[in-house]
């Protein structure tokens, strides 16, 4: 299973930074970060947090990044046209 989440995680540091501590608390799955732009205007710039295991709590895995002090989504499945 693969989710993939929207965040306003400004830079690379903070990204590794926020990965250790998901490790820290789900140490099963596999964690990756990806940031292209500054993030000015979250949500239209945002980073991504790609996160693949068996299982995922997706709502703890917001949680987690909230109590970090950062904006955290489920980015939409969906198809464009």
């Amino acid at each position: 299973m693969i989710e993939v989440f929207t965040t306003n995680i400004p830079n690379q540091t903070s990204g590794n930074q926020m990965i250790k501590c998901l490790k820290i608390s789900f140490s099963d799955l596999k964690i990756d970060f990806d940031i292209e732009t500054p993030i000015a205007n979250y949500p239209c710039d945002h980073s991504i947090l790609r996160v693949e295991g068996a299982t995922i709590d997706a709502q703890r895995i917001v949680s987690l990044l909230n109590k970090n002090g950062y904006l955290c989504h489920i980015l939409e499945d969906r198809i464009c046209t």
